[in-house]
């Protein structure tokens, strides 16, 4: 088994978070360290830890974060102006948690989606 994340313990509410969506496939919460006005981090509640350990027995949660982030954005009124979903996977693609998660940030123009 997968080593326990603190993801898996804002999921269980061992780490006492405020969420914003959950449901037996998925939890979201705010993003601690927000990037744009709006930063949502929509998880799943199984640890998987990077895109490439996604199977395909995860393929309906996988669909569920995006329903979800579409659910939110619309919630916090940014669904009409436009947002951004981005899942990072390991170190070159800048993941810092082993538990995928989808970053819905917007309410502001994000600009150019690399800076390289």
């Amino acid at each position: 088994m997968a080593e326990e994340t603190i993801f898996s313990k804002i999921i269980s509410q061992e780490i006492d978070t405020p969420l914003l969506y959950q449901d037996e496939l998925v939890t979201a919460f705010r993003d601690i360290f927000p990037k744009a006005n709006s930063h949502i981090l929509i998880v799943p509640n199984k640890l998987i830890p990077t895109a490439n350990d996604i199977e395909q027995d995860d393929e309906l949660t996988i669909g569920r974060m995006f329903t979800v982030a579409k659910k939110l954005a619309k919630q916090e009124g940014i669904a009409e102006d436009g947002y951004r979903l981005i899942m990072n996977c390991n170190q070159h693609g800048g993941q810092e948690v082993y538990h995928i998660h989808l970053h819905l940030v917007g309410g502001q123009p994000l600009g150019k989606m690399l800076s390289i």
